[in-house]
């Protein structure tokens, strides 16, 4: 970014109210998204206001009075067009995706439905039930990944292989959601792409120790590798990318976004699902895909600045 585009960028910015904590499952992670935004974005020498949302909100953004809110929310209310549709009948500009967008992305089933509806790979998945019947769905299926249907960070999620199994976990996951999916087991590997408006980020191979990527993979286990650039084949990467870029557009998404995909033991790549706010802490997907292409934090945070300027509040000039 040219320092007279940079200047642009940061007079424009004026004053931000990073959003962060709130009350889901995922509230620790937000809360060390949001310090880590917030902190940068102060580097950047911007006007920050850090908001804990609570159920005094409203106020605390009266008394910001922000001309950006910069959204760190993880998980419910956050992340599923709830904020966002309080935002917009504030008439405050915030960054990421909309009402409508943010809410699919932020249903499992939903979105799962929408990608196959458009042609779009993603694996096989049933809603789970009080009686489902458990052990013809293993014998259809053989592996099943249980998961909440709304919910991140990967909490609630279990990869099960007969039927009691099956049931206890969809009672755990039950803990997090009402809704809960069992998915068809993928072998792996799996990636991750983060989008930033008409841009992609370089593609992260996610490698773990553990049965799969979940939360303690992502927060806490030292030996998680995130591989980038990934060693594929070009053909393989193209399919990998245009994957990524066709979920992100058919859910309508906007502003930053990651999209998480697994190769099959066909060799077929499948959607996971699409994170309308992704983690931007230490440990976070993007912002160590971001630093592979020479884009520092802070640099990344100026041109997630610049793709919402473009995309909710008019182009630069």
């Amino acid at each position: 970014m040219s320092t007279i585009f940079r200047e642009q960028v940061l007079s424009r910015a004026g004053r931000i109210a990073v959003l962060m904590g709130g009350t889901s499952m995922e509230r620790e992670i937000s809360l060390q998204s949001g310090q880590a935004v917030a902190a940068g974005l102060q580097r950047l020498g911007l006007e920050v206001t850090t908001i804990d949302v609570g159920e005094d909100l409203i106020g605390q953004l009266q008394a910001a009075s922000p001309d950006l809110v910069f959204n760190l929310l993880h998980g419910t209310v956050g992340e599923d067009g709830v904020i966002q549709g309080l935002l917009e009948i504030l008439g405050v500009p915030y960054t990421g995706s909309g009402v409508l967008a943010s809410a699919l992305a932020m249903d499992k089933h939903k979105c799962k439905l929408l990608w196959k509806q458009v042609g779009l790979n993603t694996a096989d998945h049933q809603i789970l039930q009080d009686d489902s019947p458990w052990q013809h769905l293993i014998s259809d299926y053989g592996k099943l990944v249980v998961k909440p249907v709304n919910g991140g960070s990967s909490l609630g999620i279990a990869i099960v292989d007969n039927a009691g199994a099956l049931q206890a976990e969809y009672l755990q996951a039950k803990q997090y959601d009402q809704q809960v999916m069992a998915e068809q087991w993928l072998s792996g590997p799996e990636y991750s792409i983060g989008v930033l408006g008409d841009r992609l980020l370089p593609t992260v191979l996610l490698q773990t120790e553990r049965e799969f990527y979940d939360y303690e993979a992502k927060y806490v286990d030292q030996t998680t590798r995130m591989i980038c650039p990934v060693d594929l084949p070009s053909e393989q990467l193209t399919v990998l990318k245009s994957l990524a870029r066709q979920a992100y557009d058919s859910l309508e998404l906007s502003g930053l976004a990651r999209v998480d995909l697994m190769q099959g033991a066909d060799g077929e790549f499948y959607l996971l699902e699409a994170n309308s706010i992704p983690g931007m802490t230490s440990h976070s997907i993007v912002p160590a895909s971001a630093a592979s292409a020479g884009i520092g934090f802070d640099e990344l945070l100026l041109q997630i600045l610049e793709c919402e300027f473009q995309n909710k509040m008019g182009h630069l000039h």
